[in-house]
């Protein structure tokens, strides 16, 4: 079901075959079914690490990341609502729950996934996070200590 989402960026629901093939790709995701998901993005995709922070890039630095990633930790991403964005990124509300190789929880919550397109390839995807976002504006940071 597409609920759009409240904000200054917000302006209606994606199209229908948009939203279809990004819930497939978070169910891909979750499946650990690489291919799948690298199949829908641009050879040069521009993505986050959200786990180590930065970015890759290319298909092969998302595969690469992917794997590192689950080998230590087992994120599960679940879509919630999407919405489009007035410059036509589709933006995407998730629960994201990680847990750690044994099934203990290591956190969950909700953040935004912004993907922009370029015809029906991803070019890239951002990270918002509403919660770290609202507290950082009351002067709060919630980054753990390095």
């Amino acid at each position: 079901m597409t609920k759009p989402t409240h904000g200054s960026n917000a302006r209606e629901a994606p199209s229908q075959p948009r939203e279809t093939t990004l819930r497939a790709l978070y169910a891909a995701f979750n499946a650990r079914d690489i291919d799948s998901v690298l199949r829908h993005m641009t050879a040069d995709v521009d993505w986050p690490n959200g786990w180590e922070g930065g970015r890759v890039h290319g298909q092969e630095g998302v595969r690469d990341y992917w794997t590192r990633q689950w080998s230590v930790i087992e994120p599960r991403v679940t879509p919630i609502a999407f919405t489009l964005r007035a410059d036509g990124g589709i933006a995407v509300e998730v629960e994201q729950v990680v847990r750690d190789l044994r099934g203990g929880l290591l956190s969950e919550g909700q953040v935004v996934h912004v993907y922009t397109f370029r015809d029906e390839l991803i070019t890239r995807m951002g990270i918002e996070d509403p919660a770290r976002d609202r507290a950082s504006d009351r002067g709060a940071d919630l980054r753990p200590p390095t």
